[in-house]
Parts: C-alpha cells; sequence; structure tokens
C-alpha cells in the first residue's frame, strides 16, 4: 500500500492509498515534507454536523437496498494481482578485490525477486474493460483479473494516469457482468454509500456508510500532486480497497475507492466517476493523458497568512492585497516562467472572473486545453499587470498547476 505523509500542525496524519501496491514489503511510501510556514490552513477533512444533508433514506419497505446493490453490482468486481521482477543490486564494498580477499568472499550477483500487490476493480464493458487505480498496476509487468465466478484471465494495462491515479485494463473475455454507471456531479453529502473490494485479500468485502462530502480539494486532502476533487465517505475501507466501486444506494457506480487517512475512522476518499471515465476514454484513445499545467506554486491569500509576510523581515516578497491567490514560486521553464510571471505575483482575475482561492485557477487549468492562452489579471508590487500564459502539457515527472 502507499502511504503519504500528511503533516499539519500539531497533527500528524498518514494517507494510504489502498491498493497493496508492488513493492518489498507490499507497499510503498511517498514522503511528503513537513507544511511550511506560508501554508495556508487546510480544510479540515473532518465531518462537521453542518455539511451533512439529511440521508436520503431509502423507504422502510425497502429495507434490503443494500443487497439489491450488491447483486447487481457485485459480479462485475474482480481482484487484481499485479507483479513484477527487481534486481538489488550488491552493496559496491562487496564486490571490492581487497574486501573479497581479506574476507574470503565470492563475488556477489545482483538478487532478483518478485514484489506483488492487489488491489480491486470493476468492468465497465462487457467485452472486459476495467477500471482500477493506477497505483494498483504502476510499473507491473503480469496483471491477473479474478472475477467472483472464479476464472481467471492475464489482463493488459491500456495506460495509467498518476496525475488522477486512474487506470484501464483490457482481459479477453466477452458477456462479462457489467457496472452501471451513476452522475458522481450530482451527489449530496448525506446519501448512502456502499464499498465494494478486496479488503486485505477478503474477497468482495461490502460496506456501507454515506457521502461525507464532495470536492475535497487534493491540497485538502494531503496528495497536493493530483488533480482529483474526490469525493469522501465514511464507508468502511481498507487496503486492497483500492480501485473497487463506491456505490449509491440504486446500485451505480459513483466512484474509485482510492485512500483513507491512517489513523482516523471514517474518513475514506473516491476519485468521482465522471472523473474517472473521462480520463479512462483519453487512455484507450490514445494511451495517455494530457493535462495542461501554469509551472507556479501558489497559496490563497488570507489575512493571516498576509500577516505572517508582511511581518518577516527576512521574506523577499510583500503582499498588498486583501484577496487573491499568491504565487510562491514558479517552476523554471514553464509556461508561466516564459510568460513572465513571478514569484510574489498576486492572481485576482482569471479570465475575466474574480480568483479568490487557488483551487479555482487549478480546476480553470484542468479544465482547459493543452496551448489555450488563459489570460491573467495580477498585482506585482503595487501595479496591476495583465498576463497571458499559454498552457503546456504538465511533465510526467510534476503536477504543479
Amino acid at each position: 500500500m502507499k502511504f503519504i505523509r500528511w503533516q499539519k500542525p500539531a497533527t500528524h496524519l498518514s494517507l494510504i492509498l489502498l491498493g497493496s501496491g508492488i513493492t518489498l514489503s507490499g507497499g510503498y511510501l511517498l514522503a511528503r515534507s513537513p507544511v511550511s510556514p506560508l501554508q495556508p490552513n487546510s480544510t479540515e477533512v473532518a465531518v462537521s454536523n453542518n455539511n451533512i444533508a439529511q440521508a436520503n433514506l431509502p423507504a422502510i419497505t425497502n429495507n434490503n437496498f443494500v443487497t439489491t446493490a450488491v447483486n447487481q453490482v457485485g459480479p462485475a468486481v474482480v481482484r487484481i494481482d499485479a507483479s513484477r521482477t527487481v534486481t538489488s543490486n550488491v552493496p559496491r564494498v562487496f564486490n571490492d578485490p581487497l574486501f573479497r580477499e581479506f574476507f574470503g568472499l565470492e563475488p556477489m550477483q545482483p538478487r532478483r525477486r518478485t514484489q506483488s500487490g492487489t488491489g480491486s476493480g470493476f468492468i465497465v464493458s462487457s467485452d472486459g474493460r476495467i477500471l482500477t487505480n493506477a497505483h494498483v498496476v504502476e510499473g507491473a509487468e503480469t496483471v491477473r483479473v479474478r472475477l467472483k465466478d472464479g476464472r481467471s484471465f492475464e489482463g493488459r494495462v491500456l495506460g495509467t494516469d498518476p496525475v488522477t491515479d486512474v487506470a484501464v485494463i483490457q482481459i479477453q473475455a466477452s458477456g462479462l457482468p457489467t457496472v452501471r454507471v451513476g452522475n458522481s456531479d450530482q451527489l449530496t453529502p448525506g446519501e448512502w454509500a456502499i464499498a465494494i473490494g478486496n479488503p486485505l485479500g477478503l474477497d468482495n468485502s461490502v460496506t456501507t456508510g454515506i457521502i461525507s462530502a464532495t470536492g475535497r480539494s487534493s491540497s485538502a486532502v494531503g496528495v497536493a500532486d493530483k488533480r482529483v476533487r474526490f469525493i469522501q465517505t465514511d464507508a468502511a475501507i481498507n487496503p486492497g480497497n483500492s480501485g473497487g466501486p463506491l456505490l449509491n444506494q440504486q446500485g451505480e457506480v459513483i466512484g474509485i475507492n482510492t485512500a483513507i487517512i491512517q489513523g482516523a475512522q471514517g474518513l475514506g476518499f473516491a476519485i468521482p466517476i465522471n472523473t474517472a471515465q473521462r480520463i479512462a476514454n483519453q487512455l484507450v484513445a490514445n494511451g495517455r493523458v494530457e493535462h495542461s499545467f501554469l509551472g507556479i506554486q501558489m497559496l490563497t491569500i488570507t489575512p493571516e497568512l498576509k500577516q505572517e509576510i508582511n511581518s518577516d523581515p527576512n521574506r523577499l516578497m510583500q503582499v498588498d492585497t486583501e484577496s487573491g491567490v499568491l504565487v510562491v514560486r514558479v517552476v523554471p521553464d514553464s509556461p508561466a516562467a516564459r510568460a513572465g510571471l513571478r514569484a510574489g505575483d498576486v492572481i485576482q482575475r482569471l479570465n475575466g472572473n474574480s480568483v479568490t482561492d487557488s483551487q479555482k485557477i487549478q480546476q480553470t487549468v484542468e479544465n482547459s486545453s493543452v496551448g489555450e492562452n488563459l489570460r491573467l489579471q495580477l498585482r506585482r508590487q503595487g501595479r496591476n499587470m495583465d498576463i497571458s500564459v499559454r498552457t503546456g502539457a504538465i511533465p510526467s515527472n510534476q503536477a504543479k498547476n
């Protein structure tokens, strides 16, 4: 499983991506550095009573809606076993002639061993197309897909998108059961949620809960390198659930179960199915996904952030406005750098629309096409400026805005 360490003041949490992953220990870590002093207060991921609407409870006469949904979808939920062979290099000292002669050692050869992991997925077409998480099959040399009826197939990865953590697998079969897809854009906090997957190798496990929140930004969840606005649920999900479906009470897939926060209860996150389908269609057509980016790191300006920056005499930037988005860093040779953006600029309008938080910029950039011109109105050292930036394709090793 993947662990992503997320640190907030006086709080230490880890975000667990729920596939078993492909590593020596069956899991792998993505370390995050502590939040810098410039980091704004992240949106709390705990659910408050105020942002949960009354659950849309099924009629009392239909008290078996979970069973109905699971019977419909269960046959289309699969287990995914991925593996690869890795080579461990021998430390150089062990092949040093003087060292070997002193200890009487023979030359040592690199060791090869198999790493494996397990996750979940679900069938979206009767000819064997499957959706799952990218981290479930990342780097895999072999992929085996096991159906609920016991049949097993070799899987071929059609494409993965690390930026959204979506992957598409193809198996050679026909007449397979498929899921019904819902509309994640219409979700309301308080609706029922049903999770199906293979947690800890326990195939076809079912848990229930509610939709706790929608539109959780990747930065608020603790994975700022992703381009997803997550569904939050309190349905119990565990390692091995990655890639499995999150259902509504009608048995329609509304998300892909992806992560939980370690050490917390009832904090699970899923990729909205509308996002997953959009990415999957591009993966099937092109084998990859192009994401637009500007190449900036930014923070939403708040009164607290403004005071913190302006009260530090060692800072090279000052903020003279009450709202907007502060450019903290410009990536060298990025579209933003080529357009002339600088650290310390405050973006106030984007394409003529007022900008009050960084997530609005990120969403606009994500929804734009590569090569599209974006018009920025910004404030620099007390002066207003207009800059046009042509978006570029995000490099494979980063997910900046």
